[in-house]
């Protein structure tokens, strides 16, 4: 029966690849990756010999209608991205869109993503938070902090290491110096580092130290005023 499975895979550590995601990759009848030349290499270190088709966000609105058809025609099909659990700040949402809307069974399996790990490492509340991924470059990034100046949610952004210092910069004039963040980087491989403090300390780290890898920044939320005993 026709299927397309989400298929997530490792943010770095292969031994985070789970038996399940091996096992659907290996039997499904065609795999769509984000980048075919780096999930090449996971494929090959896994012995999964299925045919691939590239799926990224230059091509997703011209491929999803083929897609669409190749699975009502009976085929099972496995999205992956470069890494990480596809849709979450990867392609991915336009195709099970429209596998909903033709009643094509969807099932996407657990596995890694980036920011969990961070939220946890951060030691903020995560019993609540927001998920924000990438910021608007330049056109709705002001209006964009000034709606979340208020957020008393933990926030989760993901940020590019040559614009991790200008985002703590913008912290401090939208958040204050002394909200806390977490900076977390490079998850699950060697050089994994967590950076905890307020805004100006983090930023001084990063302005002596500067960022590399794939970041995840965890901001806490506003505090919410406390009453007056006697309003």
């Amino acid at each position: 029966m026709s299927k397309l499975y989400i298929v997530p895979t490792p943010i770095g550590n292969l031994e985070d690849m789970t038996f399940r995601a091996i096992k659907v990759l290996k039997e499904v009848d065609l795999i769509l990756a984000e980048d075919t030349r780096t999930s090449s290499k996971l494929l090959k270190h896994f012995e999964i010999g299925t045919q691939m088709h590239s799926h990224h966000m230059h091509n997703e609105h011209q491929t999803v209608e083929h897609t669409v058809q190749k699975l009502k025609n009976g085929q099972t099909i496995a999205l992956i991205s470069d890494a990480g659990t596809p849709a979450i700040s990867d392609p991915g949402f336009l195709l099970t869109r429209a596998c909903v809307e033709n009643d094509i069974p969807v099932e996407c399996l657990p596995g890694a993503t980036a920011f969990v790990p961070a939220l946890i490492n951060s030691g903020l509340p995560n019993d609540k938070f927001v998920f924000e991924g990438f910021l608007p470059d330049k056109k709705g990034r002001q209006t964009r902090f000034l709606a979340l100046a208020d957020e008393t949610r933990t926030m989760i952004l993901y940020v590019s290491p040559h614009k991790l210092i200008k985002t703590l910069a913008e912290f401090e004039t939208y958040f204050g110096k002394e909200r806390l963040v977490s900076v977390s980087r490079e998850l699950s491989k060697l050089h994994e580092e967590t950076v905890r403090g307020s805004v100006e300390e983090v930023l001084k780290h990063f302005e002596t130290k500067p960022p590399k890898g794939e970041i995840v920044v965890i901001v806490a939320g506003k505090q919410k005023e406390k009453k007056n005993k006697n309003e």
